[in-house]
């Protein structure tokens, strides 16, 4: 009987029209509906696990439905990921893998991912990583990623990248031009590309495809089919590269 009211409790909450002030259920009456609110109610009174166990039923409903929603864009938005020439990358120059990362260099866990990252690189030689800048911090995230872009142009961008990531203060101008010095990059030069509305272009086409793929903070990680969104750990990056590889087999 216990397992009886805890699947019409999960088929309450995942079904349409059971609960009240849903759409009537097709073959209930609203005495019937009444009827099953009544036992559920009393049900949950006795043992309120089974709202817990109904709970994770639509947390993994909702997390497989997001999964289903994410590899349809991705799918949609393959070309944009993977094949941009123009977009930053490091790693291998023909790959059995990508990971796309979008960042911020203002995130703390984006800064805190990029020794990871970089780990990752340097241990498989089969690894490219496409970097996705989409300042979405304010004012001061907007000016780093321009002066990456901008050393991008003198190619040095995967020495400005990891110096703005190891940066602990706020990315200003001067901190910029300081390590402009310190990267020996043309000062004059990057001030320049810096205020190129083309690289204004190339940061809004970023935030377009992120706003596309429903990312809503950093990091965020595309590998193969799958979105990876927060600061997760080297071993799970790794089996999502792992199932990459399979799926291309």
């Amino acid at each position: 009987m216990r397992h009886l009211i805890r699947a019409a409790l999960v088929a309450a909450m995942l079904l349409p029209g059971v609960l009240p002030g849903a759409a009537s259920a097709q073959g209930f009456t609203a005495e019937q509906r009444a009827a099953i609110v009544e036992i559920l109610r009393e049900a949950l009174r006795s043992d309120p696990s089974i709202l817990e166990e109904a709970i994770a039923a639509l947390q993994a409903r909702d997390a497989a439905r997001d999964r289903e929603v994410a590899r349809g864009a991705i799918a949609a938005h393959r070309d944009a990921l993977v094949n941009d020439a123009s977009l930053p990358a490091k790693g291998a120059s023909r790959p059995t893998a990508t990971v796309v990362e979008f960042f911020d260099y203002r995130c703390p866990y984006c800064k805190r991912m990029n020794p990871v990252i970089a780990d990752l690189v340097r241990a498989d030689r089969g690894l490219r990583v496409v970097l996705i800048d989409i300042p979405i911090l304010g004012p001061a995230s907007v000016t780093a990623a321009r002066a990456a872009l901008a050393a991008q142009r003198q190619g040095r961008y995967a020495e400005m990248h990891d110096a703005l990531m190891r940066l602990r203060g706020e990315p200003t101008e001067a901190e910029i031009m300081r390590l402009a010095a310190e990267l020996r990059l043309d000062a004059e030069r990057l001030r320049r590309d810096m205020a190129d509305p083309a690289i204004g272009q190339r940061l809004d086409a970023n935030i377009r495809l992120a706003q596309a793929l429903g990312i809503q903070g950093t990091p965020a990680y595309v590998i193969g089919s799958e979105m990876l969104p927060g600061a997760v750990g080297a071993e799970q990056l790794r089996e999502a590269i792992a199932r990459a590889r399979e799926a291309r087999q």
